[in-house]
């Protein structure tokens, strides 16, 4: 399984970018493929290069996630805090699928 790390850019020289996650580990980013950045600018990052830009709220719920994936590896089941905008909601297809669903039912 291949994951995706949410990164902040701390300073960038051009190709590469200098990021922070969420813990504070810092490493240098190939940012080839999402084109010029700025600092405070949120990456979704993997094998040292981005991906894509993101929003802060997504990289917030993404790092969450993978903060409830490591509780759930160690056993803990104490999470749903961190899910807190799942709460109480009605799961939602996304939009291209609504009217599949709706002629099958």
């Amino acid at each position: 399984m291949c994951i995706g790390i949410p990164m902040q850019v701390v300073e960038t020289d051009g190709a590469t970018a200098l990021c922070r996650d969420a813990s504070g580990k810092q490493e240098k980013v190939d940012v080839t493929l999402v084109g010029e950045v700025t600092e405070g600018t949120w990456l979704m990052t993997f094998l040292g290069a981005a991906r894509e830009v993101m929003s802060e709220m997504d990289a917030q719920r993404t790092s969450d996630a993978l903060k409830a994936l490591d509780m759930a590896l160690r056993g803990e089941t104490d999470f749903d805090h961190l899910f807190a905008d799942l709460i109480d909601r009605e799961p939602q297809l996304p939009e291209h699928l609504r009217d599949q669903h709706k002629t099958k039912a």
